[in-house]
């Protein structure tokens, strides 16, 4: 029997009001229980999951329960949070108390981008820190989760050869997706000979459900298989992937995962035919009504193209909550690396795609919603 690699991702959990702090800590106990019981150990957290409660939840219902060399933790430093170097040291030494550990086995710089890097990253000398407490014990490896292009990633990782591996979201649809690029970032990290974390496999639960005809393909193919397990297996079977991160939200979700990941058998050629069949009839199911965006990349006075425009709203608007789609970030942070003002639009006058079709209206719509939605919005980078 072969185990895939499966972690269990804490930004989910299960909770017992609309309050995220309000977790069940009763089912989480299950769930990790079953979790261990069945041969996986990855559990990955942060500082921010669940309004700061998801390492507390970590030491409740995994470290004071279980011995520390049965499992790995995974947490992340939240750099999007942090203005001052010595907020690195506190913020770090609370997450070793919120977790109830004196080392992580995998610790992370969370929510890394060039912009990030080059101001926040370098100049509170994140990665030094990262290696001194690698050096003291406190961490086994080091690493960090990733949001921004691949040709940004290939400079990072060039600078910095200590980093072990990169988290990165990872998923059929997003595989050759203008901003998430979850292909190229995927060749780069292995071309630099690291390790990949995945997450978002399941794209925020969006392929966890699946339009009608799909869902029959995939029956037909695995009948006692799910959905979800299709997106799960597509990103384990990949070359050099150290885990699959599923944000279980029940005691199901984690008997589902199991239930294929216990013996695990990677995607044959013909799976992988079903799911490129399966993202073209997802895509074709959004507003935008189509899988194949070139005719919209003509569209691009700004250095963003319409085509990454409403391929990334078309994304948001198949997804089950349609604001919680990361494309909005992605979004933001190229305005601003083209050197966009945030009030400003990429495409601000008229859209004519390469076949005659005007989509003015509706890449105006896209450009308002990823604005909207955007977690973070950033300043707009000087150009060389």
């Amino acid at each position: 029997m072969t185990k895939g690699p499966l972690g269990f991702g804490w930004m989910r959990l299960p909770v017992l009001s609309d309050d995220p702090t309000d977790i069940d800590f009763e089912e989480v106990n299950q769930m990790v229980d079953e979790f261990l019981d069945a041969g996986f150990t990855y559990f990955d957290t942060s500082f921010v999951y669940h309004n700061g409660k998801s390492e507390n939840a970590i030491r409740k219902c995994l470290v004071s329960r279980h011995d520390r060399d049965s499992y790995t933790i995974a947490s992340k430093l939240p750099i999007f949070t942090i203005t001052e170097e010595q907020q690195v040291v506190d913020i770090f030494e609370k997450q070793l108390e919120n977790c109830g550990v004196d080392y992580f086995d995998y610790f992370l710089l969370h929510n890394m981008n060039w912009i990030r890097y080059n101001d926040e990253v370098k100049r509170c000398h994140m990665f030094e820190h990262l290696k001194q407490w690698k050096d003291e014990g406190k961490i086994r490896h080091i690493g960090f989760s990733y949001h921004d292009d691949a040709e940004s990633l290939d400079k990072i990782l060039a600078e910095h050869p200590e980093i072990e591996f990169v988290q990165i979201a990872l998923n059929y649809i997003d595989w050759d997706s203008y901003f998430i690029q979850a292909k190229a970032c995927y060749d780069v990290i292995r071309k630099h000979g690291r390790q990949v974390i995945v997450m978002e496999p399941v794209k925020g639960g969006m392929l966890a459900k699946a339009p009608a005809e799909v869902e029959a393909m995939m029956k037909e193919a695995e009948p006692d298989m799910s959905v979800a397990s299709w997106a799960i297996r597509f990103a384990a079977s990949l070359p050099g992937v150290l885990t699959v991160l599923s944000g279980m939200s029940d005691l199901a979700q984690v008997e589902d995962n199991i239930s294929y990941m216990q013996d695990f058998r990677p995607l044959s050629e013909e799976d992988l035919e079903l799911l490129e069949k399966a993202n073209r009839l997802y895509r074709e199911s959004g507003p935008v009504e189509t899988a194949d965006f070139s005719k919209y990349e003509c569209i691009d006075p700004k250095g963003v193209s319409a085509a990454a425009i409403l391929d990334a709203y078309n994304n948001c608007m198949l997804q089950p909550v349609v604001t919680f789609g990361a494309e909005g970030n992605y979004f933001s942070l190229q305005k601003a690396e083209q050197g966009v003002a945030v009030e400003d639009r990429c495409i601000p006058g008229q859209a004519i795609a390469s076949d005659g079709t005007d989509v003015t209206e509706q890449v105006h719509e896209a450009e308002d919603f990823l604005t909207k939605c955007a977690f973070a919005q950033y300043e707009p980078m000087a150009q060389e």
